[in-house]
């Protein structure tokens, strides 16, 4: 069967505080966000029903809007009812929730302080394709040519849409390699993420994970952070040197699409996903699904 597309499928987009039928939930081609990257957006996964970690979703949606100089027009609490009402809308379960807020077409130019914030929540089906012993064999990595940007070049800590162009084009470049994603590195030639996870390496049973400096400190990132503390394990955050990669044992990525993901190989680097990776990948789901609840705070 050939997937539908994005703009062509039955049921409904909460759009601007109502619930639109999925193909009229549109924009014009002239909208700011359009042309000047103004947007933000958060990614986020049902299980059984319930968002994972729903308000601290919405609750980084508002502050990546005021980073961008975007005033989002509703709370983190009305956003959060609306995702609620979108699954249940779309009679999904198991799924992932988009929600996204972007600058309309009042003004074309750079200056858009008169423009009105949309905001539209999304979410489809996402069932979990792969049985944890085949995520334990591990994926492959590239290593990407572009760099993660200083933080006083771009709004590093807000999840804003036009910070993942070269995300973009990190992936694209590693799955034309036939790899499965990409490492990237940060201004600085330190290693600092994949192109839409975080990524921690296993040493000596501690764990080992880049200072969040100038890209997102995730929120599934920060979970599992707190999965390994109450395990007992150490998690040192630092600065992590490409060339340090050749001493680690295990490494995993961890995302809200990603979950906890084994990684077998970054460019020249190998890793044997084991001990600390299946636990992490059986703590993670344990807990999004509601059968684990003990976890250190962060």
């Amino acid at each position: 069967m050939t997937t539908p597309t994005f703009d062509n499928r039955d049921g409904f987009i909460w759009y601007n505080g109502a619930l639109k039928p999925w193909r009229e939930s549109t924009l014009h081609v002239l909208s700011h966000a359009v042309h000047y990257g103004s947007a933000v957006f958060e990614g986020e996964r049902s299980y059984n029903g319930k968002v994972f970690k729903l308000a601290e979703h919405g609750e980084r949606l508002i502050k990546s809007g005021e980073i961008l100089d975007m005033n989002i027009p509703y709370s983190s609490a009305e956003l959060d009812d609306a995702v609620i009402e979108t699954l249940a809308a779309n009679n999904i379960n198991e799924g992932y929730v988009r929600r996204i807020a972007w600058r309309g077409s009042e003004m074309m130019g750079v200056s858009a302080q008169t423009t009105h914030i949309n905001v539209a929540i999304a979410c489809w089906e996402w069932p979990s394709y792969f049985a944890p012993e085949e995520r334990l064999k591990g994926i492959r990595l590239d290593l990407s040519k572009w760099a993660r940007p200083a933080p006083n070049t771009a709004p590093t800590n807000a999840k804003a849409s036009g910070l993942y162009m070269i995300c973009t084009l990190s992936k694209h470049e590693a799955e034309r390699k036939g790899y499965a994603d990409a490492l990237m590195l940060d201004y600085r030639g330190q290693v600092a993420e994949a192109t839409g996870a975080n990524v921690f390496f296993i040493k000596d049973n501690q764990i080992h994970t880049p200072t969040p400096d100038c890209f997102l400190d995730g929120i599934t990132r920060r979970t599992v952070i707190g999965l390994a503390k109450a395990r007992g394990y150490e998690v040192i955050e630092r600065a992590i040197m490409p060339e340090e990669m050749a001493d680690f044992d295990e490494c995993f990525l961890t995302g809200t699409a990603a979950e906890v993901t084994p990684v077998a190989e970054i460019g020249p680097y190998k890793f044997t996903p084991a001990t600390v990776c299946k636990a992490m990948m059986e703590d993670y789901m344990a807990l999004v699904r509601g059968e684990k609840t003990a976890v250190a705070a962060e």
